[in-house]
This record gives structure tokens, C-alpha cells and sequence, in this order.
């Protein structure tokens, strides 16, 4: 009977141990980011041509904006301007560019970036070909207001690099942009001393409203292959290879939507579909798992802007913006007065010379005036290549110095050379000084640029951009009076007030509280 009773005992015992022991939990699914994605694709073929691409819309818009400076002295003499008619045509230029730059600001965060600067693209061809039409100083105001209003979309462009790019990338990669710039700027000035001339200024504005015109088809005729091979073949699309057709289907995501914008939309499958693409062009592999990120309702809020977590990195980097600016175009313009009539020297401040601009029917009649000769030409395209010289050690100061120390250098010897330039000395010094203000300028340009893409969260990048850009324009708007208008009243005063403000601008980036040099782009606020 004992054995009888212990035998269930244990045979219990047993079946507790059983369900004692722990069912195999089933594995959790891998999920991934965006900047995974980003990180683990790496840098490759995609970049490249993106690269090349979206830095197109940098040789758009530096022709565009430097048109004024070479075509200024012809409007001048055709239209007996005073100098400070001279220099609103500037200052309403900028003033289009700083009201829209808000406005595609709060619509690329809103609505996305790639929409936005197609938008640019053509807004700004259309009215740049209206100008050369201008029957009048009024109307060549008003319509050069509508083209800076369009080329403050452009601003997108770097955005969409920025965010597809790897973190240790950035630093080297966006500076380069600068290039693009830089061939803008040359190609307006060496077809001006070519096309004025001969021709006249109006062939002039239509020959550089052409990259925003052929930038304008190629985006729409991505997007319309984009659109078409997104659906079914049908027709005589059918009837390609389908080894053709999957070759095709790459060419869209040359020009693509962000991928963080879509994410934080909700339209993880086409910003899926966009990374896998890239990871397929630069034949590397897409992270295990699943893409996930959170869906973000409210973007491109100006009050995100001054949150007290961003309010003093906002307030410096627009002290930094104002200033940037200020100095970058009061160079150039202070670069076409001094060449214009010798302001250091006085050698040529007295003189009128009788000249006949051009030889076309809108410029026959003679005017007192003071135009651009040959040597002219060449001195600007010297000084022009200039923004290009400090770039190698502009990308080691932000790659190893950090954004704020390489930005607050820079700006302390744009300072000390606005104060050289007062020195009488002879046409190679004053070349050389132009040449080192204007690679200094180009300079603290790059690093602002990539400060601000990087230091603010995707929901207000593109915000945070335009307000920047609309607050740079103000700076844009007051150098003309003061390097056409001051300058000739007081050469020293002027150059004093340019070299005050960098010297506030070098101690604004000095002390900004975040530091972005290895730092991953933010999602979330």
C-alpha cells in the first residue's frame, strides 16, 4: 500500500516539472531607421550623381543672382540711373528671395522638398526670360523681384543631399558643393564680357535663364518615368525587354524624395522602395529588418524654430546668416565699384568717359558713364576663382576643428581684410586682396550652409533653411548701399562697418551651443 501511495506522487512531480519548464518564445522582428539605412548603404554611385545633379541648381542660381553685378553699370548708363536705383535692383532681388525662402521652407517640410524645388526651377526660368523683355527700369525691378523669389527654392537642393548623405560625408562632400557656385559665376561673367558688348544685355539674361529651364525638363521628365513604370506596363511599353525595363526603373530615383520627408509623412513603402535603390546603384545591401519610424503630424511649426531647446542656437545662426551674407555680396558689389571708379586710389574717381554700350537697338544712344572693360572682366573672374582656393583647408578646419571654431576663424580674417582693402596699392594688390576676402567669404558661406542642414531635426530642416536664407537676404538687401552708395561717400567708413559685423558674426558662431561635426541628423525634435 506505502508503494501504491508514492507512485502518483511522483508521477505529478513530474508533470509540474513538465509545465514548469518555459514554452520557446518566438524571435522579436529587426527593425531599423532611416540614418541605419543611410549609414549602412554608405557612400557610392548613387551619391555621386546626386551630387552632381542637385549641384546644378548651384551654377542656376549664382548666375541668376550675379547677373546684377555685371549688368548693373550697362542698366545704368541705358537708363541714366542713379546709384542708389542702382543698388534697390539688388536690394528687391533679395527681398523676393527672403519672403519666399519662409514659404518653401514651411511648404518643403510640409509637403516635400522635391515638389518645392521643381517649383523653383520653374518659377525662376520663366520670370529670368520676362526680364530680358523689360521695357522699363520699373518692370526690370519687378521681374528680377519675381526671379529671386523663385531661386530661393534652390535652397532644397542641398537639403536632399544632406539628408541622403553618410554622417562622415557630409563635411567633405558639402563643401564641394561650392563648385557649382563657382562655375555659375565664372560662366555669367566670361559671357557678359562676351555678350554685352556685342549683343547687349538682354541676350544676355535669356542665355542664363537656360539651366533653369533644362533643370526644369529634366526633373519633369524623371518624374514622368517615375510615375510611368510606378503602374503596370501597358501597350507598347509592354512589348520592352523586362530586362530594359528594370534598368529604366532606376533613372527616377536620380532625382528623389527625401527619405526621411517620407518617412515622417508615413510613406515608409516609397521611402523603402528609395533606399533600396540607392543600396541596388551603389551595389551595396539594405539593413535586416524592417523600416521603422514614427509619423510626424506637426512639421514646419515656425514656433519649433524658438522651443527653448533650439531658441539660442536659432537667434545665432540668424545674427550669422545676416552677416554672412552681408559681407559675401558687399564684396562682390564692392568689387565692381572699386573696379568701376578706383575708390582706393582715387585714380579714376573723377573721370566720365563718352562710351556706347553694346551695339544692339536697346543700347545705341551715348551716355556719361563708366561700364566694365576687358581687364575688368578678367580681374573678376580672378577674384571669383578665389571663393574656390581656401576650400581644401575649409574642409579639414570643419571635419577636424568642428563647424563653430572652423566658421568663428574664418570670420575673424574676413574682418582683417576688409580693413587691408583700405591700403593704396597697386591693381595685383588689390586683386590679391580681393581674391583671399572673396575665398574667405565662399568660406564661411560653406559652413553655415552645412551648420544648419545638420542642426536641426527633419520635421523643421527645410524651416529652419528658409528663415535662415529669408534672414541671409537681409544682409543682401543693405550691402548694395552701402558698397554703391556709402563707399563713394566714405571708403573707410564702409569698409569698417563690414569688417564690425564679421567680427560679431565670428563671436555669434564661436558660441553656439550645439556642435554638429560627427553628429547624426535628427529625426525627432
Amino acid at each position: 500500500m506505502a508503494a501504491k501511495q508514492t507512485e502518483p506522487v511522483t508521477i505529478i512531480s513530474l508533470r509540474e516539472l513538465n509545465l514548469g519548464t518555459p514554452e520557446p518564445q518566438p524571435k522579436e522582428s529587426k527593425t531599423f531607421t532611416v540614418e541605419d539605412a543611410v549609414e549602412t548603404i554608405g557612400f557610392g554611385r548613387f551619391h555621386v550623381a546626386l551630387f552632381l545633379i542637385m549641384g546644378s541648381t548651384g551654377v542656376a542660381e549664382a548666375m541668376e543672382i550675379m547677373l546684377i553685378a555685371v549688368v548693373s553699370p550697362v542698366i545704368l548708363c541705358e537708363w541714366q540711373l542713379e546709384n542708389w536705383q542702382v543698388a534697390l535692383v539688388t536690394t528687391m532681388v533679395f527681398f523676393g528671395y527672403m519672403v519666399f525662402s519662409i514659404l518653401f521652407g514651411l511648404l518643403a517640410d510640409r509637403y516635400g522638398r522635391w515638389k518645392i524645388l521643381l517649383i523653383s526651377f520653374l518659377w525662376g526660368a520663366y520670370f529670368s526670360l520676362l526680364t530680358s523683355f523689360s521695357p522699363s527700369y520699373i518692370w526690370f525691378v519687378f521681374l528680377r523681384t519675381m526671379v529671386g523669389c523663385g531661386v530661393s527654392g534652390h535652397a532644397q537642393g542641398l537639403i536632399i543631399k544632406t539628408e541622403f548623405l553618410p554622417t562622415k560625408y557630409r563635411g567633405y562632400m558639402l563643401p564641394l558643393s561650392q563648385v557649382f557656385w563657382l562655375t555659375g559665376s565664372l560662366l555669367v561673367i566670361g559671357l557678359a564680357s562676351v555678350v554685352i558688348p556685342t549683343i547687349g544685355w538682354r541676350w544676355l539674361i535669356r542665355i542664363t535663364s537656360i539651366p533653369g529651364i533644362v533643370l526644369t525638363v529634366a526633373f519633369m521628365v524623371t518624374k514622368l518615368m517615375g510615375s510611368l513604370l510606378a503602374s503596370p506596363p501597358a501597350g507598347p511599353v509592354a512589348l520592352l525587354p523586362h530586362r530594359y525595363l528594370s534598368h529604366v526603373h532606376l533613372s527616377p530615383y536620380f532625382i528623389p524624395e527625401s527619405a526621411r520627408f517620407n518617412v515622417s509623412t508615413g510613406n515608409t513603402q516609397a521611402a523603402l522602395v528609395t533606399l533600396e535603390c540607392i543600396a541596388k546603384m551603389n551595389r551595396s545591401v539594405m539593413p535586416e529588418g524592417k523600416l521603422v519610424e514614427p509619423i510626424l503630424e506637426k512639421r514646419g511649426r515656425f514656433t519649433d524654430l524658438l522651443d527653448a531647446k533650439y531658441l539660442r542656437t536659432t537667434l545665432q545662426i540668424w545674427v550669422v546668416w545676416l552677416g554672412i551674407s552681408f559681407a559675401y555680396y558687399g564684396v562682390i558689389l564692392a568689387s565692381a565699384e572699386l573696379l568701376e571708379r578706383d575708390l582706393v586710389c582715387g585714380s579714376r574717381s573723377e573721370l566720365e568717359v563718352v562710351v556706347t554700350v553694346g551695339v544692339s537697338e536697346e543700347s545705341q544712344s551715348p551716355c556719361h558713364c563708366q561700364v566694365f572693360a576687358p581687364s575688368d572682366y578678367q580681374t573678376m573672374i580672378i577674384s571669383t576663382i578665389g571663393e574656390i582656393a581656401l576650400n581644401p583647408l575649409n574642409i579639414l578646419g570643419i571635419n577636424f576643428l568642428g563647424r563653430r571654431l572652423s566658421l568663428s576663424i574664418t570670420m575673424g580674417c574676413t574682418a582683417l581684410f576688409f580693413l587691408l582693402l583700405s591700403i593704396c596699392t597697386s591693381s595685383a594688390g588689390l586683386i590679391g586682396f580681393l581674391f583671399t576676402l572673396r575665398a574667405l567669404v565662399a568660406s564661411n558661406f560653406n559652413t553655415i550652409y552645412i551648420y544648419t542642414a545638420e542642426v536641426y531635426p527633419t520635421t523643421m530642416r527645410a524651416l529652419g533653411m528658409g528663415t535662415s536664407g529669408s534672414l541671409c537676404r537681409i544682409g543682401a538687401m543693405v550691402a548694395p548701399f552701402i558698397s554703391q552708395v556709402l563707399m563713394s561717400a566714405s571708403f573707410l567708413g564702409a569698409l569698417c562697418l563690414f569688417s564690425s559685423v564679421c567680427v560679431v558674426c565670428a563671436i555669434s558662431a564661436f558660441t553656439l551651443p550645439i556642435e554638429t561635426k560627427g553628429r547624426a541628423l535628427q529625426q525627432l525634435k
